[in-house]
């Protein structure tokens, strides 16, 4: 039997954002009764909250919105690695040391797991990806990087450079994934993004299928 694993944390309005971002919210609308024969909810929300998709266009003037990206990059094959960050970044070593302990030389989706548990509140210290890790994966024709953290950058950076780097690669990027209880290994990665015209970023339901 195929075994699909859930790497999407649950929206609500428990759900940690950046400190002055929109946090999600569900609305019902129409509630089944009298009259009403259905439920019917609104949504507001930060496109990034939650597991998410960035575009292009949240790092960058002039990139390309999450409608126009190839869905294609959010599945396919991909490696889960264990990196426990010692250090301000998480950096290309550490990202090569990690490949090299599982005995994958060259893949096309690596998500990284820095928690032990994802927390359930905003952590303001969440471990960051370095430049030269970008670098060093885009090295390898990576095409997507995830990570179990809200941002590849620190919370307080204004220069973004991880960011950069993706931008620089064309690579795509998923946050916010729970990769709680997962264990280090390759999958095959089902993430494609909601289609939302214009978006800087979209939520994803994140699946992993084992190989």
């Amino acid at each position: 039997m195929t075994r699909f694993i859930d790497i999407t944390p649950p929206l609500s309005g428990d759900t940690p954002v950046f400190p002055g971002d929109t946090p999600f919210a569900l609305e019902h609308t129409w509630v089944i009764g009298g009259d009403c024969p259905v439920n019917v909810s609104r949504l507001k929300s930060s496109t990034h909250a939650g597991a998410h998709a960035d575009a292009p266009l949240h790092y960058d003037a002039n990139g390309a919105s999450i409608d126009a990206v190839d869905v294609g990059a959010y599945i396919g094959p991909c490696v889960l690695l264990r990196v426990t960050i010692g250090a301000s970044f998480i950096s290309a070593k550490d990202i090569e040391t990690a490949l090299a302990r599982i005995g994958v030389a060259n893949p096309e989706r690596v998500l990284i797991r820095t928690y032990e548990r994802q927390p359930v509140s905003w952590d303001e210290d969440f471990a960051a990806i370095g430049a030269d890790a970008i670098d060093y994966l885009a090295s390898l024709s990576v095409r997507l990087i995830g990570v179990d953290t809200p941002s590849l950058d620190p919370a307080t950076s204004k220069t973004l450079d991880a960011h950069r780097a993706v931008c620089r690669a064309d690579m795509r990027i998923l946050e916010n994934l729970k990769l709680d209880d997962v264990d280090v290994g390759e999958y095959e990665l089902i993430a494609p993004p909601l289609k939302i015209a214009g978006g800087d970023a979209a939520p994803v339901r994140a699946i992993l299928r084992m190989v």
